[in-house]
C-alpha cells in the first residue's frame, strides 16, 4: 500500500459495531462492540448499517435496547422484529454521524486520523508514515511504511507509543528490542 502523504478527508461516519448474527427469533442482533462508549447507543437513537462509511445503501435504524457484556451486545431495532429480517444484516458495520461522536480528550485523535502521520523515532529521526491500522484484541498495531526497514508493525503499546501530536501530525516512537527483527 502506496503511503499516504495528504490527511484524509473525516468519514461523516464512524464505526461503533459490526453484526455478527441474529439472536433468537425476535430480530435481536450479536453485536461485536467497537467503541469505548457503548453507554452513549441508547433507547430511540439513530443508526446506520452499511458495508463501510461510504455505502451509498447505507440504512437507517432506530435502537430499542442493547444489552452489553464484554466486547459484544444484544442489539434490537425497532425496524427488525423476526430471524429473517434479522439474519440480512449478518456482517454488516453499525456507525453512527460523525458529529454525534464523543468529543475526544486533549491528547486524544480518531483512528482516521492517525493514516498519514509521520512517525519519528524518541532519538528525533525520521522513520517512516502510518499507513494502516490494524485492530487486534488486545491492541491495535499501527502499520509503518519505512524507507530504511520497510513495512514495520508497531503495537500501540505505552512503552512504544510515546506521543501522537495531531497538530503537527507526527507519531513519536521508541523502537523496543525485535520490533525491527533484529
Amino acid at each position: 500500500m502506496p503511503p499516504r502523504s495528504i490527511p484524509l478527508e473525516p468519514p461523516q461516519y464512524l464505526i461503533v459495531g459490526e453484526i455478527l448474527r441474529p439472536h433468537g427469533i425476535r430480530g435481536e442482533l450479536r453485536l461485536r462492540i467497537l467503541t469505548d462508549y457503548p453507554e452513549r447507543l441508547t433507547a430511540g437513537k439513530q443508526l446506520y448499517v452499511g458495508e463501510d462509511v461510504s455505502d451509498s445503501q447505507m440504512q437507517t435504524f432506530t435502537i430499542e435496547a442493547l444489552r452489553t457484556n464484554k466486547e459484544y451486545g444484544l442489539l434490537k431495532l425497532s425496524e427488525i422484529d423476526d430471524r429473517n429480517a434479522a439474519e440480512r444484516l449478518r456482517d454488516l458495520l453499525v456507525m453512527i454521524p460523525l458529529d454525534q461522536a464523543v468529543p475526544l480528550d486533549e491528547g486524544e485523535v480518531y483512528l482516521f486520523e492517525l493514516i498519514g502521520m509521520a512517525v519519528q523515532t524518541d532519538t528525533g529521526e525520521s522513520f517512516g508514515e502510518i499507513v494502516d491500522i490494524i485492530e487486534t484484541g488486545a491492541n491495535d498495531v499501527y502499520v509503518v511504511d519505512s524507507p530504511q526497514h520497510g513495512e514495520v508493525l508497531v503495537p500501540a503499546i505505552d512503552e512504544c507509543i510515546l506521543k501522537i501530536d495531531a497538530n503537527a501530525r507526527v507519531v513519536t516512537i521508541h523502537l523496543m528490542d525485535g520490533l525491527l527483527g533484529r
